[in-house]
């Protein structure tokens, strides 16, 4: 059987190819949300992709990972620098999460270089643009050997 996992969107990416396209690129969000489940499929795995603006959908996601889903990859877009709420509902769930960006968080600005979610993910990939979230996968795959 499949392993079933999830890439969760934070806040504004569902506005990838719209706004800062010099930091988030051109390709539009559903182009990159595609790329990922084809990707996922060839790794072996099921995806399904979940974007919320808001945080307590976040949240809810999250929460049902624990039986929904094999493993999370993340981009909780500006959240990841705030959400304690998130960070909670990821430390309560056993599958293993992937903090993922788009962009290098620390070659942005100040605010962006501390992640609160870290602490409670298997690790992090910033920088490659959509890629990252195929590293995210292959980080997936390598800890649900």
């Amino acid at each position: 059987m499949k392993k079933k996992v999830l890439l969760l969107l934070g806040p504004n990416l569902n506005l990838v190819g719209i706004r800062e396209k010099g930091v988030y690129g051109e390709e539009t969000a559903a182009d990159v949300e595609r790329e990922v489940v084809e990707y996922a499929e060839s790794l072996g795995f099921s995806c399904d992709v979940y974007q919320s603006n808001h945080e307590g959908d976040l949240v809810d996601k999250i929460q049902a990972a624990r039986t929904e889903y094999d493993g999370v990859v993340l981009n909780a877009g500006a959240l990841t620098h705030y959400s304690y709420a998130l960070r909670d509902a990821i430390a309560a769930v056993s599958v293993p999460f992937i903090e993922t960006h788009m962009s290098n968080i620390y070659a942005r600005e100040e605010f962006r270089h501390k992640s609160v979610i870290s602490p409670v993910c298997a690790g992090q990939i910033s920088g490659f643009g959509k890629h990252s979230y195929f590293l995210g996968l292959e980080a997936l795959k390598y800890l649900m050997k």
